[in-house]
């Protein structure tokens, strides 16, 4: 198996049991470096497995139904994969203030369903770095936390 083909492996396994359906946040200390950057538009960079999972958790008991999922076939060169994805989910929990344009107080019902591509850099087997470009505009708007005029 090429590095490639291995790095896409192991990005394919991150998505799908980080950002799938369900979390399983051992995945974090299984797949990502110990100071892993997480950084999306929509929220304040994230650095290390103690940061990264407190975010998932707060992001999860928010919005209880959150998937994502990939939209195109990954791609990969050398230490890096990009993968287009799409995903959301309703806001049926706990309040949330981790978005940078604002919070929402606890379960509004309201619905976010969004796209976004992801380039991942990763070092001897494990992810590094997960450098998001989301279509905030549209989440947050769906939220009702921006009204696009």
């Amino acid at each position: 198996m090429s590095k490639e083909q291995e790095n896409k492996a192991i990005v394919g396994r991150w998505f799908t049991s980080f950002w799938g359906p369900t979390c399983n946040l051992s995945i974090v200390d299984e797949l990502a470096a110990p100071d892993m950057l997480l950084q999306y538009s929509l929220h304040e960079p994230r650095r290390g497995h103690a940061d990264i999972k407190a975010f998932m958790t707060d992001f999860r008991a928010a919005f209880p139904d959150l998937s994502f999922g990939g939209a195109a076939d990954l791609i990969a060169e050398g230490d890096y994969v990009v993968g287009r994805w799409v995903g959301g989910g309703t806001h049926s929990g706990a309040a949330f203030s981790d978005f940078l344009a604002g919070a929402l107080p606890a379960a509004t019902g309201r619905k976010m369903h969004f796209t976004g591509t992801t380039v991942l850099r990763l070092e001897n087997g494990k992810i590094a770095e997960e450098i998001g470009l989301d279509d905030g505009v549209t989440a947050l708007t769906q939220l009702g936390l921006i009204r696009v005029v």
